[in-house]
């Protein structure tokens, strides 16, 4: 592997409590709850009727001009990591064609043929109004013909229709955005997308194919559909009637996660670029590790209950990081709210960290936010580079009283200062199997 060093120069969290990094890291020491009775549809027939819902994003703020018009094929899931590229390369000062075309910088300060895209994605929804026209004129005699659709119906949506809900179009969107002409792909495997797409990039610079990546997802699950096959599966809280207690990450009374959306953009660079053009450094990323443990497949997807993909996945992480566990000062979890899969974790933690189990902080975000699916990692990603930037914990605000059986250090009610030379960032695809790791550290000459 070349000893080429990344390092994280830009932040851009869209998230229920904030966005931009600025904004996302007060609501994160305040403890903003971002989870509220839905409002984008009428929840009222489902058992969860809470989740994490952004307002005032709107497709313009982020794009040039002349880019406004491609908004009409961009689902939410898209809006949203278009967003969150725009806020990392304005945070990192990176001026790219975009940044030029809407008048913010003079001239480009990266070459675009060395800039990369690396997205994490889920499964989009498609327009339920739009198809259900559709469908309806497909209906024959009271039943759905396949042979009307496919000679009539389908005449009722847009030829473009199917762009706007496949998952590579938030990497094609931001490629195109930013004009990125380097190595760019889409990972689909739910929650740890985000981690893996970090990873990837991570790699990509690593390896001398890339000096600059865009890099993190995206997703939203506030809609009819996702709020219906997440209730089957029994992954959601029902304290509708205490939106922000309903997510208790760690709580010994947790009964679930609640749906959000939202997502977060980094940018990673190799470190001469960066120092090249003066740049603010976050942190480094220094280990990448990855595992799969489909424990129990099918539907409910329960975790083994030791966590070994993620014990696997972070030793890997710390390995190639050339780091042990006695030098980790912060775990950043996934810790949705989820009865069993919180306690995998916790006994994953425990697993990594030893006897220093109790004495390591752990930061537990998902209180205010819910869980959004593939965005969902690179939103704690952001979170634990902030932490290790502002020496502080942020609040696990919900998870009082703690699970007796969970020997976790939590920063309960209020923030926590410590100094944090390394944090490991796990996260873990619930029912997929799919686990992943990274390892940052203080940057230092």
């Amino acid at each position: 592997m070349s000893n080429r060093r990344v390092v994280i120069t830009g932040i851009g969290p869209v998230t229920p409590i904030g966005s931009g990094a600025t904004e996302f890291w007060n609501g994160l020491v305040e403890k903003k709850c971002g989870i509220r009775r839905i409002r984008e549809f009428d929840p009222s027939g489902f058992d969860s009727q809470v989740g994490g819902e952004i307002d005032g994003i709107k497709i313009g703020h982020f794009v040039p001009k002349s880019y406004r018009k491609a908004g009409k094929i961009m689902a939410r899931d898209i809006v949203l990591a278009v967003a969150a590229a725009h806020y990392a390369v304005t945070d990192a000062d990176l001026h790219t064609r975009c940044l030029v075309e809407r008048g913010e910088a003079d001239a480009a300060n990266v070459d675009s043929n060395r800039l990369g895209v690396n997205i994490g994605a889920g499964l989009i929804c498609a327009d339920l109004g739009e198809l259900a026209e559709a469908l309806y004129a497909g209906v024959e005699d009271g039943s759905f013909s396949l042979a009307r659709w496919g000679a009539e119906a389908m005449n009722n949506l847009t030829p473009l229709w199917l762009l706007k809900f496949l998952p590579n179009m938030l990497a094609c969107h931001v490629t195109i955005v930013h004009d990125a002409r380097g190595p760019s792909n889409t990972i689909t495997c739910g929650e740890a997308s985000s981690h893996l797409a970090i990873g990837e990039a991570f790699r990509t610079i690593q390896r001398g194919t890339a000096d600059v990546s865009l890099c993190g997802g995206a997703e939203s699950k506030d809609n009819p559909m996702a709020l219906i096959r997440q209730s089957l599966v029994g992954r959601l809280t029902c304290r509708n009637d205490v939106p922000e207690r309903a997510c208790r990450p760690f709580g010994a009374d947790r009964d679930g996660t609640a749906i959000s959306e939202g997502g977060a953009v980094m940018v990673l660079e190799e470190l001469e670029h960066a120092r090249a053009r003066g740049a603010r450094i976050y942190a480094e990323i220094v280990g990448f590790g990855l595992s799969n443990d489909a424990y129990a497949p099918g539907a409910a997807g329960e975790p083994a209950p030791d966590g070994r993909g993620v014990v696997l996945a972070a030793n890997k992480a710390l390995r190639d990081a050339g780091v042990t566990p006695d030098q980790v000062d912060m775990v950043s979890a996934f810790a949705a709210g989820l009865p069993r899969h919180d306690a995998a974790e916790a006994h994953a933690i425990e697993a990594i960290l030893g006897d220093r189990c109790g004495e390591v902080p752990v930061l537990a975000i998902k209180a205010g936010l819910g869980n959004n699916g593939a965005g969902s990692g690179a939103i704690d990603f952001a979170a634990a580079v902030l932490a290790m930037r502002h020496g502080t914990i942020a609040p696990a605000f919900n998870s009082t009283p703690l699970d007796p059986e969970l020997h976790l250090r939590l920063a309960a009610q209020d923030p926590v200062d410590a100094r944090i030379d390394v944090a490991l960032c796990n996260a873990y695809a619930l029912g997929g199997g799919q686990n992943a790791s990274l390892v940052i550290r203080r940057y230092r000459d």
